[in-house]
């Protein structure tokens, strides 16, 4: 028998999850999923990096072929000097073009909004993951309750008939 060349394999790329836009998952129902760099500055990969950023009241807007998120925080950093960052400043997306137009088209006609959902280091560059949303009813959010806590009951169950 022939003994098998070793290949090498890629290794996998870390990734280090920063934060989470919890509302968004509870405000709105998520569509499709994208996952988009972002054009950063100076100290804001090291704030980043730090864990010191906001998604909750964040939003983006893709218009003229240009995607930006708005009401993103992204705190000064510490040991910044005088060129620390603008905390809320609108950072731009980075996407393909067809992306860019596929977002904006669906989200002026089918009246759909486009929400970061995380925000993540992925080997050494920042992304953020954005979803394509339709905005959920009072009674939509109350049944989504009700199914988590269902889920949430059989779990315990199965665990102290399993113990």
């Amino acid at each position: 028998m022939k003994k098998k060349p070793n290949i090498p394999t890629k290794p996998a790329i870390p990734i280090v999850n920063i934060a989470n836009n919890k509302k968004a998952y509870h405000d709105y129902e998520v569509l499709e999923k994208y996952e988009a760099g972002i054009e950063l500055r100076g100290t804001e990969i090291k704030s980043l990096r730090e864990g010191r950023v906001n998604l909750k009241e964040s939003y983006v807007l893709a218009k003229d072929g240009i995607a930006k998120i708005i009401g993103m925080n992204i705190s000064t950093y510490n040991f910044g000097n005088i060129f620390n960052h603008i905390p809320k400043r609108e950072r731009q997306l980075l996407l393909h073009k067809k992306e860019i137009l596929k977002l904006e088209q669906r989200a002026t006609q089918e009246g759909l909004t486009i929400i970061p959902l995380s925000i993540y280091i992925k080997g050494r560059l920042a992304k953020l993951s954005i979803g394509l949303c339709k905005g959920k009813k009072l009674y939509d959010k109350r049944e989504s309750l009700r199914v988590k806590d269902a889920n949430r009951e059989i779990q315990r169950t199965l665990k102290s008939f399993t113990s």
